[in-house]
């Protein structure tokens, strides 16, 4: 593998009894990149993310992060990586701080009070750190939930729709928590539904549908399938959104 690759996927595929969930999907992350995995609920993201976390078997294909096998080198993945899931894992009894320091201790990495109170500074918490959970916004708890997953330094974090129920001020302050994640040289693979999320937060962009990526690259890539703008009075480039309607029913128009 590439030093410039930190995740490979080739012909993965999965199904759950009679129901084929991915029928051969490949794609690949580049290190200290953003990649948004777009898709409809049911399309598979989650499979994808559990798989290349060594929490589900796929049935075929190969898939390697941080040039690790997650079928013969389960361990080394789990070592390489952390999984932020759709709502936040605290422990709302807790304080900001304690719950940091818990992780810590559990991760038996050195210091877990200088850890834990560097990542509250670096995510903004350091003002609610004695704070119990239970009384943080939504905003404030996902910045949390993501500021464990980080103990440990992790080279790739995966976070799976990871703005599920936030109000729009709680999203924008996760979405510059993920931007800055990239900047530190983090490879973040992103699920998502909301296509603005995409278009504001990824290097490159793959649409999952009816099992497998149809389309996959860069949104000036993405926006080149469309049409060219038509001027009228101001040009508009076509959004993530229309590339993804368009895209998706094209699809189902020719099944």
């Amino acid at each position: 593998m590439s030093d410039t690759v930190a995740i490979r996927v080739d012909g993965l595929q999965k199904s759950y009894q009679q129901l084929q969930v991915l029928k051969g999907v490949d794609f690949k992350v580049a290190r200290g990149s953003i990649f948004a995995l777009l898709g409809s609920n049911g399309a598979g993201k989650t499979t994808i993310v559990r798989i290349l976390a060594t929490l589900l078997k796929p049935d075929g294909g190969r898939a390697t992060v941080n040039g690790f096998d997650v079928m013969s080198q389960p361990a080394q993945v789990r070592e390489s990586i952390s999984l932020t899931g759709q709502f936040a894992a605290v422990d709302e009894i807790l304080t900001g701080r304690e719950n940091l320091v818990m992780i810590a201790k559990l991760r038996k990495v050195a210091d877990p009070r200088r850890v834990a109170d560097d990542l509250l500074t670096r995510f903004g918490l350091a003002d609610a750190a004695g704070r119990r959970v239970a009384a943080y916004s939504g905003g404030m708890r996902r910045r949390l939930d993501i500021a464990m997953s980080l103990i440990g330094d992790p080279p790739v974090i995966f976070l799976d729709e990871p703005t599920t129920g936030l109000d729009p001020e709680a999203r924008i302050e996760v979405w510059q928590v993920i931007q800055n994640l990239a900047h530190s040289g983090t490879t973040v693979l992103l699920t998502t539904q909301h296509l603005e999320e995409a278009e504001n937060l990824a290097d490159r962009i793959a649409i999952l549908h009816d099992g497998t990526i149809i389309v996959s690259g860069t949104l000036a890539d993405l926006r080149e399938l469309l049409p060219p703008a038509q001027v009228e009075y101001v040009e508009r480039q076509p959004t993530l959104e229309e590339i993804f309607l368009a895209t998706i029913g094209s699809k189902q128009v020719q099944r």
